[in-house]
């Protein structure tokens, strides 16, 4: 998905709890509630970009239309909690994602793809998901572009104090996620039954919880859904549910500067204005299929 915004992004070097609240943004016919980059908090170890879409409703004949656009420098997760997206890329992978199925797209050097409505768009559709992006190492920004689909039966699931968690990206607890990681990453999907208790892994030197639904005590913060709540830096975080809660975990290695314009995440400025010049003047590859793209933006 797009961006539509400018940014220089570094790590923020916090000292307590942060909490963040989401700014709304209108994209492709629907809206997304977006957490980084933030003022408070612009990158949680490689994550440098976390949006979280509907739950939406579309009625019969209407859904997600995201017309192609570049990306350079990041790897895009998109990973969802109900409905279907078909993405199309530029390598010619055409590829439908369901609830629970991880699509990882390394652009790398460069990359062009769109995501638009699944094969149910005669009747009524939801849509309810997240999509992140993830700086690259210095030594994977220009790497080849890649594709990676993972059917939902392959990421592990199980229980830790009576909490359901299923392992993303990353490692924890004893189960690993079979998703590429270019970088030391943490990506859970965690369900908490009111009055749970989970301590998070220490082995991160960033960390955050994103509640998207129900009501989590987290420090001494009551972190209502909609909310981020960002570890100081080198710690971790304790949980416990207030009520039945639905929370994201995000985590890693801690990253060095990244500057991160529209869909472009590069630690050079002079990277990101030529992959401005190669946008507008169509130097990048086409997605097969599809004859419409998203200009560069003013």
């Amino acid at each position: 998905m797009s961006s539509h915004e400018k940014y220089q992004s570094s790590n923020a070097d916090a000292t307590r709890l942060q909490l963040i609240d989401p700014e709304v943004k209108e994209l492709g016919g629907f809206s997304v509630r977006r957490l980084l980059p933030a003022d408070a908090c612009n990158m949680v170890g490689p994550f440098i970009f976390f949006d979280h879409f509907g739950p939406t409703e579309f009625p019969p004949g209407e859904g997600v239309q995201v017309r192609p656009h570049p990306h350079i420098g990041l790897s895009t997760v998109t990973y969802l909690f109900e409905g279907e997206i078909i993405h199309r890329d530029s390598l010619g992978y055409v590829q439908a994602i369901q609830a629970g199925a991880v699509n990882l797209m390394t652009a790398g050097r460069g990359i062009v793809h769109s995501e638009r409505a699944g094969d149910d768009l005669d009747r009524v559709s939801r849509l309810h998901g997240l999509q992140v992006w993830m700086a690259l190492p210095l030594a994977e920004e220009e790497c080849a572009p890649e594709f990676t689909h993972y059917p939902a039966s392959e990421l592990p699931g199980f229980d830790r104090d009576g909490v359901a968690i299923r392992v993303i990206i990353g490692a924890a607890f004893g189960h690993e996620s079979p998703v590429t990681q270019y970088a030391p990453t943490l990506y859970l999907e965690c369900k908490f039954p009111a009055a749970t208790v989970l301590a998070l892994p220490n082995s991160h030197d960033e960390i955050a919880a994103y509640v998207v639904s129900g009501e989590m005590g987290i420090g001494e913060s009551i972190v209502t859904a909609g909310r981020m709540a960002v570890a100081p830096a080198g710690e971790t975080l304790r949980l416990q549910a207030a009520r039945d809660s639905h929370v994201i975990i995000i985590g890693g290695a801690r990253f060095g500067e990244r500057h991160i314009w529209w869909n472009y995440v590069s630690s050079s400025r002079q990277r990101i204005e030529q992959a401005k010049q190669d946008w507008r003047n169509k130097r990048f590859d086409e997605v097969p299929g599809e004859n419409e793209f998203i200009p560069l933006p003013d």
